[in-house]
């Protein structure tokens, strides 16, 4: 879902940046906010980033001009809300683009709206959801990761349609299109995903359950003091 360089009118690429920068300044405010208010869980914050940028590194081809991968907001958003992860998402692209040639400069405004905003919000509600329908941690993790990577390569299937409609059939025929090739790959890489997420937190809650308990993930186990 990394557009690459080059491959969205000026005009498009500025309107995507414009419309990402409001979560990423309300997201920096609420990293500074975490940090400052909760240092004990910047360890936990950092390797969510870390998570985000390993897990999406992950290059699949997919067509001329954009590329699968998993994405990995799902577990920072879980862990400490969408906000965070639209700093922390573009902060990844950012250096993807730079060291990796993965995105572009002028296509990080619609990579970040794609990964860092619209995917770990949709996970996120994807998360509450399956939580409040009965679910335990393990089932809201796997449908926040999930669901996370699709949205994202939803959105990003819309942006491509809108920069490069079909001759025939326009935008609505191009982003069927995109989503038909995108889905070859992304729906099983989603259900990876949402595996992995799984596999993650099993590990974070024999290994950092205070951490989970501080972030109101898991209730205090029986005899344990907060």
């Amino acid at each position: 879902m990394h557009i690459a360089e080059g491959f969205l009118p000026a005009t498009q690429a500025v309107g995507w940046t414009l419309a990402a920068a409001p979560f990423v300044v309300h997201g920096a405010r609420q990293v500074v906010t975490e940090v400052r208010e909760r240092p004990e869980n910047t360890l936990l914050l950092g390797a969510a980033g870390a998570f985000t940028f390993v897990l999406s590194a992950v290059k699949l081809p997919s067509f001329t001009g954009s590329s699968s991968h998993p994405t990995g907001t799902g577990a920072g958003a879980v862990l400490f809300r969408p906000p965070v992860m639209a700093l922390l998402g573009t902060i990844v692209l950012l250096f993807q683009a730079l060291l990796l040639a993965h995105g572009g400069i002028t296509t990080l405004g619609a990579n970040a709206f794609a990964m860092a905003v619209v995917g770990p919000w949709a996970g996120y509600g994807a998360y509450r959801l399956t939580r409040r329908l009965g679910g335990g941690l393990l089932p809201g993790v796997f449908a926040a990761m999930a669901v996370a990577d699709l949205a994202t390569y939803v959105t990003t299937a819309g942006q491509l349609a809108l920069a490069l409609p079909d001759a025939e059939t326009g935008i609505p025929g191009a982003f069927v299109k995109f989503l038909s090739v995108f889905a070859l790959t992304q729906v099983p890489l989603a259900v990876g995903e949402g595996l992995l997420g799984v596999l993650l937190f099993r590990v974070l809650t024999v290994n950092a359950r205070p951490e989970l308990e501080r972030l109101g993930l898991l209730a205090p186990a029986p005899g344990s003091t907060r």
